[in-house]
């Protein structure tokens, strides 16, 4: 690898279960990630670490293998389709009577995709892993445009054939209580009261 380090050798269970032939080379490849317990490290790191060993049995299981210095956001997008065969989320066809319908009736022979707030979720944490293991920003393939595109596309076409709106809901701020100091009308400074020394001038 140029800049960015190579993936573990030995891979732990992904958020999205695939199943990949595991690879046990018994040397394990230089990383940047820091030997602390899995116990000490927050959901989100372990989700992480999983995430992106996925990725890195994905690259070597490609053909012809890929090193991720050379991995693209055409690659990321091969392995955000790879995936769906992996998905949970019915995503009715525009022919399905139940298109558009949050709750069908009835169960119909649509395909199950990943649901697009998973693949959000997993680009946004590869994206960040890309980064601690030396990449370079303006070199991460998980933040390409196409990238950016396709997911914008899964959402969109989600959102219609689930009935569902993924737009972001404006969180509602109390109403912010008033101090009653500050209802009150300013006043004016006290008057000077003249010093001893000046009564008796």
């Amino acid at each position: 690898m140029d800049s960015v380090q190579d993936f573990n050798s030995t891979t732990a269970n992904p958020i999205i279960t695939l199943p990949l032939a595991t690879t046990n080379t018994g040397a394990s490849s230089s990383s940047s990630i820091t030997t602390t317990s899995p116990s000490t490290l927050s959901r989100y790191e372990n989700q992480k670490r999983r995430d992106w060993n996925t990725f890195g049995q994905y690259l070597r299981n490609h053909r012809p293998p890929l090193s991720l210095s050379r991995c693209s956001g055409a690659h990321v997008l091969e392995f955000l389709r790879y995936l769906d065969q992996f998905g949970k989320t019915k995503v009715h066809t525009q022919l399905c009577p139940f298109f558009g319908h949050p709750n069908p009736p009835a169960p119909c022979p649509c395909p199950l995709r990943q649901a697009w707030g998973s693949l959000d979720a997993l680009i946004g944490r590869l994206r960040a892993a890309f980064e601690e293991h030396g990449g370079k920003p303006e070199n991460n393939p998980f933040g390409a445009r196409a990238v950016r595109l396709y997911l914008r596309e899964v959402r969109d076409s989600q959102s219609k054939a689930r009935g569902i709106s993924y737009e972001k809901k404006k969180r509602k701020r109390p109403p912010q209580q008033q101090n009653p100091a500050s209802l009150m009308p300013p006043q004016a400074p006290p008057e000077s009261t003249p010093s001893a020394s000046e009564n008796y001038q």
